[in-house]
């Protein structure tokens, strides 16, 4: 049966698809990926110094929500920390770029919750070069405890339209102190136009918008089963899925409704936008994109302690052919010369969203 997009908007919002069997209701209300969930419950409940700040570190944001982080506990106090790189994005990231900037954020988050509990690291990044381990690490007694470690359990991602009004001028200036922040009205559109221009490039290059359909989680048996990748779960969702409205193969056709509903969606969470966030470096080793991480989590902690939502945007910094001439725009537009933009994000008041699946930390742990 094939339902017209305006009778099928009617279906959801009569709530009749709710009812389309005599147990939907019941199974929509448990749509929520529990299991896939619980590790920001978790997260402290170690008495090991390095297990309790592994189990923070795991909740970094990475792109494309790969969770590549591996981690090898050596002796009373080492800390081997590898990047798994079956878990490459080799369309969207074909340097690794991103990844390592991934990694970055984790890293942050292990030393913050390191000093929390009153240890520092001794860090080595790449003691083997690109190929080996991205950080040998020891625990050593004396970390300083950072206010921004109280924001670790309410930081997410929230790819939802932002509230329709200005960042608070307190919270701009705050925040400059972390990340280049565009709040004009000339710079705010000027950023719209190009952010969902190289959206589109994304989500209608066959071959890009296939390594993330692949990476899709339909509903929470698919999340529980796989607790990364991009999760399309919840009640609204689960519901087009029961339909047949939300289809893998629908996402790879921009002439489907699925496609053009999903397009729609995204293109209207994103214009919902009053400021960005820039993250430059002024070279782009591998150390760089660690740090630009680095950067990166403390912003967004800092965003979050104050009331704020952050997405990052990162299509026009993605370095496939296909995107060269928004790569080229985004870096005239926001980087000095000689310098490269790592990150690239929304910023505004969103609505309480839940957090991001994740494998628990046991299944993070490499046994020798």
């Amino acid at each position: 049966m094939t339902l017209s997009r305006r009778k099928m908007i009617g279906l959801i919002g009569g709530g009749v698809v709710l009812a389309a069997t005599a147990s939907a209701g019941g199974f929509l209300a448990t749509r929520r990926p529990t299991r896939a969930l619980a590790p920001w419950a978790s997260a402290g409940h170690y008495t090991e110094p390095r297990m309790r700040a592994l189990s923070y570190a795991i909740l970094a944001p990475n792109p494309h929500n790969r969770q590549p982080w591996v981690a090898e506990l050596q002796g009373d106090d080492l800390l081997i920390i590898h990047r798994d790189k079956a878990r490459n994005l080799p369309d969207t990231d074909p340097f690794d770029r991103q990844m390592t900037i991934g990694m970055g954020c984790f890293l942050e988050l292990l030393r913050l919750a390191a000093a929390d509990d009153g240890f520092a690291l001794h860090t080595d990044l790449f003691p083997e070069d690109d190929d080996g381990p991205v950080a040998a690490i020891q625990l050593v007694e004396g970390g300083i405890k950072d206010p921004l470690f109280a924001h670790v359990l309410d930081r997410h991602t929230n790819r939802l339209g932002y509230e329709n009004r200005p960042v608070e001028a307190d919270a701009l200036t705050a925040l400059a102190e972390f990340a280049t922040i565009k709040s004009s009205q000339a710079d705010v559109s000027a950023l719209r136009t190009l952010t969902w221009a190289a959206m589109e490039i994304e989500m209608t290059t066959t071959h890009i918008m296939k390594e993330s359909v692949d990476l899709m989680r339909l509903g929470k048996a698919e999340i529980e089963a796989n607790p990364d990748g991009i999760a399309l779960g919840g009640p609204f969702l689960e519901s087009l899925k029961l339909m047949g409205m939300l289809r893998r193969e629908d996402q790879l056709d921009p002439t489907s409704t699925g496609f053009k509903q999903a397009r729609d969606m995204i293109q209207k969470a994103m214009n919902a936008t009053n400021a960005y966030s820039v993250i430059t470096s002024t070279g782009n080793t591998r150390v760089d994109q660690i740090n630009a991480g680095r950067d990166w989590i403390r912003f967004h902690l800092a965003a979050t302690g104050l009331g704020l939502s952050v997405q990052p945007v990162s299509q026009a910094l993605q370095e496939y052919p296909e995107m060269s001439a928004h790569y080229a725009q985004v870096h005239e537009f926001l980087a000095a010369p000689g310098e490269t933009v790592q990150m690239l994000g929304r910023l505004g008041y969103g609505p309480a969203i839940d957090a991001s699946p994740r494998w628990s930390l046991e299944t993070r742990i490499a046994h020798g």
